[in-house]
């Protein structure tokens, strides 16, 4: 093994973190061939894999505890999926209505079927006020009542109004605020790089093996701290809100393959309203429509002229107002996984419009009123030829978010693999069986501050300085020589492809409705699947997009088998998992279901869920409601 000279810095690196130089091994493989591995390493004391607010939010409590973490994300800086969470964050202010953090929980309890984490939904709950009033202090630019107040919208299924937001680009400033933090602080960030492999004995992490997405070039990070942050998997669907290099499952397979446990895969949220790609075009398919547009307002009809309350001066098209047939007190503003199935029923029973959607219409109201809250979505449909003011929106259900992910505790991230953590939508247990909408948010700032805290405690002078063992390096340089030959994979099936096929296969085997019928044929078709990986192509070399999603497509299997396995071991519809096949709730399954991997395979056990504190029960028994027809 010979080392070369140190290269150039990509990010200024001080103190802490650090590129230590490049690496070139050469040697003889199984076969008796040649080969040579060339790689850069980079030492950090806190490896932060993904920029979103999460991960940012992580590595702000770093920095402010005197550490120098390095983050690392797939896209440019700010670039993170965050930015596409638009209606709001919640958290009980009491600005409007009568509120606390009791009430919060009890909200978020109820509408995760009890299947969350009590512990982790009473820390987003009484954490997220001071959050809010941080990033607030932070420049995050909140709407204001007349007295100056932070604003807070309606959104569906919560007994008080207490969504905060910017217009409907919340999270888009919410992230700006949090990178500018970050910047303040110095915090070392190097963008297009991603991860392919956490350097794991299944005990403990020490280190992570991946590539700059720019150069090809191969990267080994020392460090013996991972924090994942990496996002969701609901990109996995053919229909989903995520653009399609985002949110494919890489926290939770990396997860899963170092060691850590996975739970509730079963629940993925289906938002009722994303955009129809066949009227939109098909870079709109399932882009998010925000729930702001339902929280101000916004009402939803079917295509069924006969039955309908619609006049010439609205729409021709407008027909029947289905939801006061599914939830005649909540309306358009129920929980997402009941609006969802609504919608659906609706197209399956023939009352949907030719493209398989419903139509949303906020017309109703004042024009400028419009303009001022929902200003991305006017222009939005605007630039698509649609005066939301004046004209309704045609939607259909989205695979929008993941309620399963990495199991962890929340007080401290830790997943059980010593100096792994987890964080963001990658982990499961705040939202439990369905997400109340404005928590996705909340979670990323309330979970991230107390992780990065732990972390930052858990840091010891050596991790400073961190090295990796002879075995770890031997792992790496595997991994390393395993992306060499995935790069110059030259057979006939290409990855997006396999890609675009498992996204169909999961919609119609696990999408809003299952049965066990189609979650087996989901899992032949995933095998089938994978057994094609073996003739792949790649195009051109670890700077392309096609080497991008050949890499996507071994998380993306993992995580979809996966899925459906847990989908079928659950015999009940709770939340988002609807199974029609039991379509009832069932109280002997008010349990977590638990994912590990070994060399064995994959198991799956079921696991008790504790109960929430005194006061949370007593919120709940009160059954709190907020009357949504002061929309009307």
């Amino acid at each position: 093994m010979t080392k070369t000279p140190p290269i150039d810095r990509d990010v200024p690196m001080t103190g802490d973190a650090g590129v230590d130089g490049r690496i070139r091994i050469q040697g003889e493989d199984e076969g008796g061939g040649d080969y040579e591995v060339e790689y850069d390493t980079v030492r950090t004391p806190v490896l932060v894999v993904g920029a979103g607010a999460a991960g940012a939010r992580v590595a702000i409590e770093l920095a402010e505890s005197g550490l120098e973490p390095l983050v690392i994300g797939k896209r440019d800086h700010g670039d993170a999926h965050t930015t596409w969470a638009a209606g709001g964050i919640n958290a009980a202010l009491g600005s409007l209505d009568e509120d606390d953090w009791t009430r919060h929980a009890a909200d978020t309890l109820a509408e995760g079927h009890l299947l969350n984490d009590p512990e982790a939904v009473e820390l987003t709950a009484k954490h997220m006020p001071d959050r809010i009033r941080e990033l607030a202090d932070w420049g995050t630019p909140f709407d204001r009542t007349e007295d100056g107040t932070i604003n807070q919208r309606y959104f569906g299924a919560q007994s008080s109004r207490r969504t905060c937001f910017v217009g409907d680009r919340t999270g888009e400033a919410m992230l700006e605020t949090l990178i500018g933090r970050a910047r303040e602080l110095d915090i070392p960030y190097r963008d297009n790089v991603m991860v392919t492999r956490l350097l794991s004995d299944g005990d403990r992490v020490d280190g992570a093996v991946g590539f700059d997405m720019e150069t090809g070039r191969g990267l080994l990070f020392r460090t013996n701290h991972v924090v994942l942050a990496a996002g969701g998997f609901s990109a996995l669907y053919h229909r989903h809100s995520s653009r399609a290099d985002e949110n494919n499952g890489d926290g939770q397979a990396l997860a899963l393959e170092a060691g850590a446990r996975l739970i509730d895969l079963e629940f993925v949220q289906f938002h009722p309203t994303g955009m129809v790609g066949d009227r939109y075009g098909e870079e709109w398919d399932g882009r998010l429509v925000t729930e702001a547009v339902r929280g101000e307002g916004g009402r939803l009809f079917n295509a069924d002229v006969s039955a309908g309350e619609g006049s010439e001066e609205r729409s021709a098209s407008l027909g029947d107002r289905f939801m006061e047939r599914y939830s005649p007190d909540q309306m358009e503003l129920d929980a997402r996984d009941v609006v969802a199935r609504a919608i659906a029923q609706e197209v399956r029973e023939g009352r949907g419009t030719e493209r398989g959607g419903v139509y949303l219409d906020i017309s109703h109201r004042d024009p400028e009123y419009i303009r001022e809250r929902l200003p991305t979505m006017v222009e939005r449909f605007g630039d698509l030829g649609v005066d939301i003011t004046a004209e309704p929106m045609e939607v259909a259900p989205t695979a929008h978010y993941t309620m399963g992910g990495v199991d962890i505790d929340f007080r401290t991230g830790e997943t059980g693999v010593d100096g792994l953590y987890a964080v963001g939508e990658t982990v499961a247990g705040v939202h439990g069986a369905n997400r109340l909408g404005g928590n996705s948010l909340a979670e990323t700032v309330a979970i991230g501050a107390l992780v990065g805290a732990h972390v930052a405690n858990a840091v010891t002078s050596q991790d400073r300085v961190p090295t990796v063992t002879g075995t770890q390096q031997a792992l790496a340089e595997r991994e390393l020589r395993a992306l060499d030959d995935l790069a110059a994979a030259d057979g006939t099936v290409r990855p997006a492809e396999l890609l675009a096929e498992l996204g169909d296969l999961l919609w119609t085997t696990a999408g809003i409705l299952r049965d066990e019928e189609s979650l087996r044929e989901g899992l032949a078709g995933v095998a089938e699947i994978r057994s094609r990986t073996a003739d792949l192509r790649v195009d051109d070399d670890r700077t392309s997009r096609s080497f991008e999603y050949a890499v996507d497509l071994s998380f993306s299997l993992t995580v979809a088998e996966t899925m459906l396995r847990t989908a079928l071991e659950r015999t009940e519809s709770r939340g988002a998992h609807y199974r029609s096949d039991y379509p009832e709730t069932d109280s002997d399954w008010q349990v977590t279901l638990v994912l590990s991997a070994d060399e064995r395979g994959v198991t799956i056990r079921r696991r008790g869920i504790a109960d929430p504190s005194s006061a949370v029960r007593e919120a709940l028994e009160a059954g709190h409601e907020l009357d949504y027809h002061h929309l009307e």
